[in-house]
């Protein structure tokens, strides 16, 4: 199986791509599944369990259910007419996807959270269904939102993931750490190399090019839009935007001579915290490799472009490579899903995912760059996913910033070294698919668990 590098990189909104963007995504799907039925459905329903029952408002589950089965998508998001389509769906009671018939749908009758009822796939599952006249099913489609974006059928989930593509029709099909380090040595060729090369079998240079420097204009934008965005968070707990404010506070103690050598970490944080502000109040941002840890890797690029001496942006789309090729052996061997596996699947793989990808672009053998992946993901292990009140706010904001301090400390620590080190990669993404197997469901994105049942969340 093959993960394209556009696969772990996707331009989505906020604020969760299992729980937002999942959801619309199978939604999409199951629209499309009814245009090529020979069914004519008078209405439709949405039944949502697991994860996305215990955290579906605070992820805006309901929302992007509802926006998804009008025909909205996420790579077409428009906030505006969403909100205006959300209006008309509520007053009307139906729903008018393009190519179908208006279709019934009372979102305070037709949307369920069931949360006695799991579904066996996954945490995060939903029955989406159409109905007749008379209110009786017709066509029925059970989906699963995995984490990253990524969809799954019940079937699909039960005949194993889906290939983008092959693994042997691409060069370099390294499926784990170790056979990507044994390729890199056999070719002499970097991590990125390799990543390209297989790219290269889906889209000509021109178009990888292309879309690498959109993923990275999309998550810049997402930081400059969150450095200079005041306000309050929706949702409830009343969280106020710091990124703007610790930036102008950062700005103005420059040439002072009085900014201790730490304050660097400062600059780490408020890159990260200024994308998952954003993607808190619903925005843009790009999966990387999700979108409760979509900063990490952004703020590492921004913080090596802007304060290492000798970077420049020519890189970037080595950085990106490099890092989808950590989160694509994580996604495959273990997991990306907060709900899965807790926050170590994510902020953890992101941060694995950074660090790789900053140690290449600083000059990092294969073996320095599998060594930085393993040292920031092993000291993640253990976290768990516990949003207060269900939205990705607390902790998660200040989680990515934290995580991008640790991406850039495993980068400088594995380019120390030459790469030989006691836990290999492998062995530690095995340990966080073992860790979350073992982890008390609590503490997998259900808000049942940790910080958010010990604050006060409203």
């Amino acid at each position: 199986m093959y993960l394209s590098v556009f696969d772990i990189f996707k331009v989505g909104i906020g604020p969760s791509s299992s729980h937002t963007m999942g959801p619309m995504v199978a939604a999409a799907r199951f629209l499309d599944l009814l245009r090529n039925s020979p069914f004519h459905p008078h209405g439709v329903k949405a039944s949502l369990h697991g994860s996305l029952a215990f955290t579906g408002v605070g992820h805006a589950t309901d929302r992007a259910v509802i926006l998804g089965l009008d025909g909205f998508t996420p790579e077409a998001y428009d906030a505006e007419a969403a909100e205006a389509a959300l209006a008309r769906i509520r007053r009307e009671a139906r729903v008018a996807p393009e190519g179908l018939k208006p279709l019934a749908f009372d979102p305070a009758r037709d949307l369920h959270f069931d949360y006695d009822r799991p579904l066996p796939g996954h945490a995060n599952g939903m029955i989406l269904s159409a109905t007749d006249a008379q209110g009786d099913v017709i066509l029925s489609e059970t989906y699963y939102s995995i984490g990253g974006g990524f969809v799954r059928t019940e079937a699909e989930l039960a005949e194993g993931e889906p290939a983008t593509q092959p693994a042997a029709s691409v060069p370099y099909p390294f499926r784990s750490a170790a056979e990507m380090l044994e390729m890199a040595a056999r070719a002499g060729l970097s991590v990125a190399a390799m990543k390209h090369a297989n790219e290269r079998t889906l889209r000509s240079a021109a178009e990888i090019e292309k879309g690498l420097g959109t993923i990275w204009a999309v998550m810049s934008d997402c930081i400059d839009r969150g450095l200079t965005t005041d306000g309050t968070l929706p949702g409830g707990l009343n969280i106020r935007r710091r990124a703007h404010g610790i930036q102008e506070a950062l700005r103005a103690e420059r040439g002072l001579n009085l900014t201790p050598p730490h304050t660097i970490n400062d600059w780490m944080s408020v890159y990260a915290m200024a994308v998952n502000e954003e993607n808190a109040a619903g925005g843009q941002v790009v999966t990387a490799p999700t979108n409760g840890a979509a900063g990490v890797v952004p703020a590492t690029i921004r913080y090596w472009l802007d304060h290492v001496p000798g970077a420049h942006s020519g890189q970037v789309g080595e950085f990106l490579l490099t890092a989808a090729a950590i989160g694509s052996i994580i996604k495959r061997n273990a997991s990306i899903s907060g709900a899965e596996c807790g926050c170590q699947a994510e902020v953890g793989s992101a941060s694995a995912m950074a660090a790789a990808g900053l140690a290449a672009v600083l000059g990092g053998t294969p073996e320095q760059v599998e060594n930085a992946a393993e040292i920031a993901l092993e000291h993640h292990l253990g976290m768990t996913c516990d949003p207060v009140k269900g939205l990705v706010q607390v902790p998660c904001i200040e989680r990515n910033g934290l995580g991008a301090i640790k991406a850039v400390s495993a980068a400088s620590l594995s380019l120390r070294g030459t790469g030989e080190h006691f836990v290999p990669l492998d062995a530690c993404i095995e340990t966080m698919r073992q860790t979350g197997a073992d982890m008390n469901e609590r503490y997998k994105e259900t808000a049942l668990g940790g910080l958010a049942v010990n604050v006060p969340n409203c």
